[in-house]
């Protein structure tokens, strides 16, 4: 693993399909819930301090451009206090990995294909996202490489789609909601674009070519998975309007609903929902490489390839298990997620480089 290194640009196109994520299926309806027709205005602002976050990542990848996040971690707080933490980032990798996991049983089972057990989804999409894990980064990255034209290509299609549809009066009253509102949307927006990823320091910057090049990769793909949930809120918005947005679980999907040009072009729905097929895969993914090579640095085990299928298996079980129904789902989602994310995402960053700023001060004097 030590040899395993991609480019700046295969490092951009994972972070920028893994900001988009579960993001631009659900997240709508969360920011229409609290910030109403100014969604799309919390959205902008969750951009921005998605930005910041990606900033601190960055400068914390100054001090250990070799290491990986469970390795530094013993090097900051010590052999004890940083196994603690290498084992709570763990935890966090794979319970991402979970949630994520249900979301995309949930939707199918939901909106797709009703009659289909969600165990059979969940177990059938654990299968491949165990494969991924065990053929490596390098693998993956390529995969991303082959898929991401067709992202973009499906998204646009769906933003012109919809253009004849947008009705500026839905966004009005414009900028009523207050400051409070807003920034605790945009909090909410941040738990699931960019604060996990901090999961992606397993992979940078040790293992991208060209680190200093990956700092400015990292920022732009950011910005750039950011801006496309922006535009997707803005049109959720002026399309449904914010009432819709908010009681659709997936506002998106509903979204694509509405596309019918010339009564020829219809129904195209769940071609758009494979751009969250594409981008979930990779999330998944990701998280449980983060959990596995974790564990496997952790217990300082060379291969991490043994420990995929028995974690991957667990992984079944804990999905189907961490949400006992929908409406937990969205509570969780709401009220707990978002205190862990920041949690592991923002405070525990913000300690290492404390702690790493203060150590390299005390060496120099």
């Amino acid at each position: 693993m030590n040899h395993v290194k991609i480019t700046v640009r295969q490092f951009a196109v994972i972070v920028m399909i893994f900001t988009i994520g579960t993001t631009i299926l659900i997240s709508p309806s969360g920011l229409a819930a609290i910030t109403k027709q100014d969604a799309w205005l919390a959205a902008i602002l969750g951009v921005a301090l998605s930005l910041l976050i990606v900033c601190l990542y960055n400068r914390i990848s100054d001090y250990f451009p070799d290491m990986t996040l469970v390795e530094y971690n013993e090097k900051v707080f010590g052999k004890v206090l940083g196994k603690m933490f290498s084992l709570f980032f763990i935890l966090f990798s794979f319970l991402g990995a979970a949630t994520v996991l249900f979301h995309l049983g949930n939707f199918i089972t939901t909106q797709v294909m009703p009659e289909t057990p969600i165990e059979a989804v969940i177990i059938v999409f654990a299968i491949i996202v165990v494969m991924g894990v065990r053929l490596g980064v390098e693998t993956l990255v390529r995969a991303a490489e082959i898929f991401f034209p067709w992202i973009i290509m499906l998204f646009t299609i769906l933003v012109v789609s919809l253009l004849p549809n947008i009705r500026i009066e839905k966004l009005q009253p414009m900028f009523t909601t207050g400051g409070k509102s807003l920034l605790k949307a945009a909090i909410s927006l941040a738990g699931t674009t960019s604060l996990p990823l901090i999961v992606l320091l397993m992979v940078f910057p040790a293992h991208v070519n060209r680190y200093l090049k990956a700092k400015k990769a990292f920022l732009l793909a950011t910005l750039l998975g950011g801006t496309c949930f922006v535009i997707i809120t803005f049109i959720c918005i002026s399309v449904l309007g914010a009432l819709n947005t908010e009681r659709h679980m997936y506002p998106s999907y509903a979204l694509a609903k509405q596309i019918n040009i010339g009564n020829f072009l219809e129904r195209v729905e769940i071609l758009i929902a494979g751009i969250w097929f594409l981008t979930v895969y990779f999330k998944t993914t990701f998280y449980l490489y983060s959990s596995v090579m974790g564990l496997a640095q952790l217990l300082n085990i060379e291969d991490y390839r043994p420990l995929v299928m028995p974690i991957g298996m667990i992984l079944v079980v804990c999905s189907l298990v961490i949400y006992p129904n929908v409406a937990y789902m969205t509570e969780f989602d709401t009220e707990t997620w978002v205190p862990v994310a920041l949690t592991i995402g923002l405070m525990y960053p913000l300690l290492i480089l404390g702690v790493a700023a203060f150590r390299e001060s005390m060496t120099k004097n």
